[in-house]
């Protein structure tokens, strides 16, 4: 059987999560990465977007979930399978990695993320 998986790495955006009073006011910087798994066989061979995962309609729905601020990353790269799986139900599996970029724990680091296989 054939696997075809589109994959999106370091989406940068601006979002308000966070368990602090400061990160829901003032935000920060997150990089989102994913690789959904997908039938592509029709778009192999007939070269129509519509035969295919559409990766801008990919970012529009993790853009909107985004803007929605969470406490947790955990429940933002949740509600961000839930929409996607909803939006495309073609999606048969995936990874989706939600990562807070420099965040605010006292301590100098590059990110603290959350991934959410299935």
């Amino acid at each position: 059987m054939l696997t075809t998986t589109i994959e999106i790495s370091r989406l940068l955006l601006y979002g308000h999560h966070g368990v602090a009073m400061q990160e829901r006011v003032v935000g920060n910087r997150f990089e989102i990465s994913l690789r959904l798994r997908y039938p592509a066989q029709e778009a192999l061979s007939s070269d129509n977007v519509a035969d295919t995962l559409n990766y801008a309609e990919v970012i529009e729905t993790v853009k909107s979930e985004m803007a929605v601020p969470s406490d947790l990353i955990e429940h933002v790269a949740g509600r961000i399978r839930e929409a996607l799986i909803k939006r495309f139900p073609k999606i048969e599996g995936g990874w989706i990695k939600v990562a807070k970029l420099c965040p605010p724990c006292g301590v100098q680091l590059a990110e603290v993320a959350c991934m959410v296989e299935w």
